[in-house]
């Protein structure tokens, strides 16, 4: 730091007031910090924004406001709207980013920028007010698994999506594609999709198309959200790795990592985090799944997760399970050095039940895959938003349940 001599101040100011014009003065602090004011300015706006998207929040439980819905193949902007895997609330403009993880199948990978209307009392409706289509690396669409064989790049499964809290860019999740030896991303964009940068990837979770080993196909970067304090990523994946073990059965969970990159790709930490048994048995013969489909900061070492468990019936329809947990990372062991579960001891994270989903009466409760913290509420309570993928089947629906969120009793809501 530059040091600064005030002598010829002393005897027109006394040291605490020469404290205290520095402490008022944007452009004294920048002197002192050798910056000039404007970048002192931008540095305080950052701080701000950090403070005001991503409060250290607490939560107990949560009440519901209400249920809105998208209609099935609504169409917007000449876009087929459904597929919605991630949302975000954007403070600044009062509008909310949400995700789609269409494969470019229906219409070129996207997201949308939509209006959610409540308030302590109701949920009065949702209006979708923008669409934006996201870009590869050389400015052109994501292409769909046609496309990939005549012209290659990447095929999209977009899972996650958040706003920097810096500079209001986007960051976005990819699962990849095992069969078709696609790693997953996570990757920057400008607020309207064009590609900025990917994270370099981790050895860990590179697919092998013809071993067990990495990540298991559609179970990999599902979810994402910022660190309280902005500078670093937490990535959550929907299931196990190949070699820590067998996915969730109705007999046994199975574990999943939550990892903390820095803003260039570093990993800063990684978490096991316990997935719960699937909660039913299927019917003979059919398919039945458990996993991680989002993760949200509390704090700076809690989360809320939220785990889908997938249960298909004897004719075929499937039943969601949906919990929300609150975890805690605090006394968790750090295995971002252990190659495998299955072979050392660790602890995991610690979770809390916050809400059984399926307790809710609601006439359906389909597969919620996005959560986002929304506006304050008048009685000063957060908000909190829930959102389904229709996963584009007329069976299915995209709905959205409005929270609001009861502060945990105790000192600061530890």
């Amino acid at each position: 730091m530059k040091k600064l001599s005030f002598s010829k101040y002393f005897n027109v100011l006394s040291v605490a007031a020469l404290t205290s014009l520095l402490a008022l003065s944007p452009t004294a602090n920048a002197v002192e910090h050798n910056s000039s004011p404007e970048k002192y300015e931008q540095s305080r706006k950052k701080k701000d924004a950090v403070k005001d998207i991503n409060q250290i929040r607490s939560v107990g439980s949560l009440k519901m406001i209400g249920e809105q819905r998208i209609p099935f193949n609504e169409e917007f902007k000449g876009t087929v709207v459904g597929g919605l895997s991630g949302l975000r609330y954007d403070s600044k403009n009062n509008t909310w980013l949400m995700i789609s993880d269409d494969r470019s199948s229906n219409n070129p990978v996207r997201f949308y920028n939509a209006q959610l209307n409540y308030d302590v009392n109701n949920f009065n409706s949702i209006k979708l007010k923008d669409m934006n289509f996201f870009k590869q690396p050389d400015g052109t669409n994501y292409p769909n698994q046609t496309q990939y064989t005549a012209q290659g790049g990447e095929v999209p499964d977009f899972e996650s999506i958040n706003l920097d809290p810096f500079d209001g860019s986007i960051w976005y999740t990819s699962e990849g594609d095992r069969n078709l030896g696609l790693n997953p991303f996570v990757r920057h964009a400008t607020i309207d999709g064009q590609y900025l940068s990917t994270l370099p990837l981790p050895e860990m979770f590179k697919v092998s198309p013809t071993k067990e080993t990495g990540p298991r196909n559609n179970m990999v970067f599902e979810g994402s959200t910022f660190a309280i304090d902005g500078n670093s990523l937490w990535v959550s994946m929907e299931g196990p790795l190949y070699q820590d073990g067998p996915a969730p059965t109705i007999d046994s969970g199975a574990f999943s990592r939550i990892t903390q990159y820095d803003r260039t790709g570093n990993v800063l930490s990684q978490y096991a985090y316990p997935i719960d048994p699937i909660p039913e048995a299927p019917g003979p013969g059919k398919y039945a799944d458990n996993g991680v489909t989002e993760i949200l900061s509390v704090n700076d070492h809690k989360f809320l997760l939220i785990e889908r468990a997938g249960v298909q019936g004897k004719d075929g329809s499937f039943k969601n399970y949906i919990r929300l947990y609150e975890i805690d990372i605090n006394g968790a062991s750090d295995i971002s050095n252990i190659d495998s579960l299955q072979e050392t001891k660790f602890k995991p994270v610690k979770k809390r039940l916050i809400l059984d989903l399926n307790t809710l009466g609601l006439s359906k409760l389909d597969n919620i895959e996005g959560i986002s913290w929304g506006p304050k509420l008048a009685n000063g309570n957060n908000s909190l938003v829930l959102a389904s993928d229709n996963n584009f089947n007329s069976s299915q629906v995209t709905q959205f349940l409005a929270f609001e969120v009861l502060p945990k009793k105790g000192p600061k809501g530890n």
